[in-house]
């Protein structure tokens, strides 16, 4: 588990508030947001995640990939710190630490009240995912809430999808869209392409890179590309964590010969999610959940 860095820490605390106060009901609404609180969970979002961390050499650096991402979920939680700092009443900064929080891998005591925040005032805690068995090449969104799971494509918020190496690419801050439901404030006008209710999810198995969802009827998934699946499991990366290469020596009997790789998928990320999901979901324990296995599949 990672230790965000001190000052983050009393960022995320909750503030004090007097005796007599009760804090606000959250909104998405931005006209009743202090605007530079505003403005930290959506424009400066798409700044830090867009943000250029490497060159091209720093491909033959092992694991530099996982400082990166370390330093953009670190900057991530701490803008939504702040944001709920200047104000205590915008959705978008309780669900964004709801999330990091589960991320990044702190105690429970800091992701529980922003959980139970974002749902009590009728948010959703969302992630980026790739849905495999639909198409490994498109991102969608997935948002819980204390009725569903929500699915929708990457493309639905922004409508000039750019592609890097043949994924997306997340946009800039003139996808306010997009960064409003990465924050937790999806418009109610854009439909969803899947609604599985709670219901409906009889098992949650965790491996190393994924989550799979089975379910008690099947959904219709489509991407952006325009891959279609008829789902009655759902095997998803939420995106947050990555894994790890290790390298190892190789010998050619008692002959040191050179060093081999192998990569571990962020298995404790993936129990930590799904843990945190039932807990929230599935009070009465009434979903299955199979023992994790670790190792280097999925």
């Amino acid at each position: 588990m990672r230790t965000l860095i001190p000052g983050l820490l009393l960022l995320a605390a909750v503030l004090p508030l007097p005796a007599d106060a009760q804090p606000r009901r959250a909104t998405c609404d931005p006209s009743r947001i202090d605007p530079a609180s505003y403005r930290l969970t959506t424009d400066a979002q798409a700044l830090n995640v867009t943000k250029p961390r490497s060159e091209w050499w720093d491909a033959f650096v092992i694991n530099k990939h996982v400082a990166d991402l370390d330093d953009l979920n670190d900057t991530t939680t701490w803008l939504a710190a702040r944001a709920r700092a200047l104000d205590d009443g915008n959705l978008l900064a309780h669900a964004l630490l709801a999330r990091q929080f589960v991320v990044t891998g702190q105690d429970a005591s800091l992701a529980d009240p922003e959980w139970q925040r974002t749902l009590d005032d009728g948010g959703a805690v969302v992630w980026t995912a790739t849905l495999y068995d639909v198409d490994g090449r498109s991102f969608f969104v997935m948002a819980f809430d204390r009725q569903t799971i929500r699915i929708y494509r990457m493309g639905q918020f922004v409508p000039a999808l750019a592609t890097s190496h043949g994924v997306p690419e997340f946009p800039g801050p003139e996808a306010a869209a997009f960064w409003r439901a990465w924050g937790g404030c999806i418009d109610p006008g854009v439909a969803p392409v899947a609604v599985v209710p709670w219901t409906d999810v009889t098992e949650i198995k965790a491996g190393n890179w994924v989550l799979w969802f089975e379910l008690a009827r099947p959904v219709e998934v489509v991407s952006d590309r325009g891959k279609r699946k008829r789902l009655k499991e759902i095997k998803v990366n939420l995106h947050g964590a990555t894994g790890e290469v290790e390298m190892r020596p190789a010998f050619d009997g008692t002959e040191f010969v050179g060093w081999n790789g192998t990569g571990f998928g962020p298995a404790f990320y993936q129990e930590r999610v799904r843990s945190t999901l039932v807990k929230f979901f599935d009070p009465d324990g009434r979903i299955k959940l199979p023992k994790q296995k670790r190792g280097a599949g999925w």
